[in-house]
């Protein structure tokens, strides 16, 4: 290998273990659900369900109804949840539900946010000042 070769700054991670193109871009971070509001709506739908009725949905996410409404509106559109309209003692009532797509679309989103929990882990071990050739300075 000549001078110029050894000599010459190499990126940090080139040529070291780098793993393939794109391995932390998470691509299944499905961007209907990954929204606070609707990653809490969805959340509450899959451990209801028989579904819930939009006032205890809108409790449960700490929504205000306009907030929930267009919210709803975002993951019925995108199929994730269906909405029911019926009556309880006179009154309206409205019933949220995930559907089958939506059940699976969330369980495919979880587990993405489980590879990302499995790969942060190693974030906690102490860092070592990196090796690299002549050249690099800090920024």
């Amino acid at each position: 290998m000549s001078k110029k070769q050894h000599d010459s700054p190499r990126p940090p991670g080139e040529g070291s273990g780098v793993r393939a193109p794109g391995r932390f871009a998470y691509e299944g971070l499905d961007r209907v659900i990954h929204e606070k509001a609707r990653l809490s709506i969805v959340t509450s739908l899959a451990t209801h369900p028989a579904g819930l009725i939009f006032n205890d949905l809108k409790d449960l996410c700490a929504l205000t109804d306009g907030n929930l409404s267009r919210h709803l509106q975002i993951l019925s559109e995108a199929g994730v949840i269906q909405i029911w309209k019926g009556f309880k003692d006179n009154r309206p009532q409205t019933l949220c539900m995930l559907t089958e797509m939506g059940r699976k679309r969330f369980i495919e989103y979880i587990t993405v946010l489980e590879n990302i929990v499995t790969d942060a882990v190693g974030a906690e071990k102490p860092v070592e000042e990196p090796k690299l050739s002549k050249g690099w300075s800090p920024a």
